[in-house]
């Protein structure tokens, strides 16, 4: 996959997060990662080597607050960004590329397991039906209860699987906003399960 950032537009991506106040170094990292809509998130090793250099450079002073260390944007610093705003917009169109790009292949990466599934699923189900025709059921009774059981079992699994999910998305929903990108690969994976499972009920 090509780098997400070009060579020296993180420093001048991190210079403008801190334009609107000190942050610490995982207050970035989070920044970040909410503005690829989760679709990226950067190390510890990627960012705080880039704010030791802005430190360096005197654009960025550091205080401690607590256990953590606040980055704060020095005059220097905003001068800089302030003679490099137009740059800063290309930065800006490079990762809205970069969220598309990441996207279209978690998509893409979605849609092969999901083919791979669907097979998987219609080679199941085939051999479940051709079980099912080789069974010789003695009784018309016995075949109908154990259709209604299986039935029940069915609806019972969907509502367990329901309820699950339920909860781990109001987790991660507490945890930090649901992304457009998380909720398309939820839409994307429900709907190819929907088609999976249509495709292996009998007639």
């Amino acid at each position: 996959m090509p780098p997400v950032f070009a060579h020296g537009a993180l420093r001048l991506y991190l210079l403008a997060l801190l334009e609107s106040g000190p942050k610490h170094g995982y207050e970035l990292i989070k920044a970040l990662s909410e503005r690829f809509g989760g679709t990226y998130s950067p190390s510890a090793g990627t960012i705080y080597p880039r704010l030791g250099k802005l430190e360096e450079e005197g654009l960025v002073d550091t205080e401690p607050v607590g256990r953590r260390t606040n980055y704060r944007i020095t005059a220097a610093g905003l001068a800089e960004l302030n003679k490099r705003r137009e740059e800063l917009a290309g930065v800006e169109n490079d990762i809205s590329a970069s969220v598309r790009r990441l996207a279209d292949n978690l998509r893409a990466d979605i849609r092969a397991n999901m083919r791979g599934l669907r097979a998987d699923l219609a080679a199941t189900a085939e051999a479940a039906r051709s079980t099912a025709r080789a069974a010789d059921f003695r009784k018309a009774g016995r075949q109908s209860s154990e259709g209604i059981r299986e039935l029940k079992e069915a609806e019972m699994l969907l509502q367990a699987f329901r309820d699950d999910l339920r909860v781990e998305l109001r987790l991660q929903a507490t945890r930090q906003p649901l992304s457009a990108v998380t909720l398309e690969t939820v839409r994307t994976v429900l709907d190819q399960a929907r088609i999976s499972i249509r495709n292996s009920l009998p007639g």
